[in-house]
């Protein structure tokens, strides 16, 4: 159906070598769109790069966005290539569980700078070739990748994770109402348990109690992600912004 397809539209995925954002990224590229995709590890990208080639036109070009000069490097080069930018997809991220008592500042640090900084200093890095590709029909879109623990009190102790998704979905709807006359949509997707990285430890010791207690019964497979990406950067999403969009098999919202 050509409401779902981004043929002719370019995007950038953070994050995008593995986990979550290789699942984005190549459900973006299998709907036409050209895609760039980032990673702080030069060889994760390489490789990533050469696996989502079967799919479509990809690029890597290796950032550690939790700097707000790489944040503007990055978007330097994507402009060199590109006049316009059609979807941003801010899904960089990291996590950090310790108890209270131990937590370090070192995490707070590490963890809202990526989860939260990054986000706003690669949007507004990115506004002038976002602006240049939206138009009030046919807007740009920024979607932002936050967590079903920033919309619950999650069971683990990473204090700074849940905290910096909470406000990343809050942040959300401020650059929503902002950038909206401007031509740009601004959306957050709050994922469940999908297998990646950053959750395997979780999964290895809990997996199956997790997709027991899911009203779905199950944990999050890479089109589910897939689809809630296209859906908000293609025309079917046109009209939708500053919503946080849970893709939890009903976790975060019912349990």
């Amino acid at each position: 159906m050509d409401l779902f397809d981004l043929s002719g539209k370019t995007a950038v995925v953070t994050g995008g070598s593995r986990g979550i954002g290789h699942m984005l990224a190549r459900g973006l590229l299998e709907a036409g769109a050209r895609v760039y995709i980032s990673s702080r590890m030069a060889d994760a990208c390489a490789a990533a790069e050469q696996e989502l080639s079967a799919y479509g036109t990809v690029a890597a070009i290796p950032a550690d966005v939790s700097t707000e000069a790489e944040c503007l490097r990055l978007a330097a080069e994507v402009g060199e290539r590109e006049q316009v930018l059609h979807v941003l997809v801010n899904n960089a991220g990291a996590t950090w569980g310790a108890p209270l008592a131990e937590f370090p500042a070192a995490a707070w640090d590490k963890v809202v700078d990526l989860n939260l900084k990054a986000p706003f200093f690669l949007t507004r890095a990115f506004l002038p070739l976002l602006e240049a590709g939206g138009t009030l029909e046919d807007p740009a879109r920024v979607i932002n990748i936050g967590s079903i623990d920033g919309l619950r009190v999650p069971p683990f102790p990473t204090y700074a994770y849940s905290a910096s998704k909470a406000g990343l979905h809050h942040m959300t709807r401020v650059l929503a109402r902002e950038l909206g006359p401007r031509g740009i949509t601004v959306n957050a997707v709050a994922p469940g348990p999908f297998e990646s990285k950053m959750m395997a430890a979780t999964l290895a010791a809990f997996g199956d109690e997790i997709a027991d207690a899911a009203p779905l019964r199950r944990i999050g497979r890479p089109d589910d992600m897939a689809g809630v990406a296209v859906y908000l950067a293609s025309r079917a999403g046109a009209y939708v912004t500053g919503a946080v969009i849970p893709v939890d098999g009903g976790i975060g919202t019912t349990v």
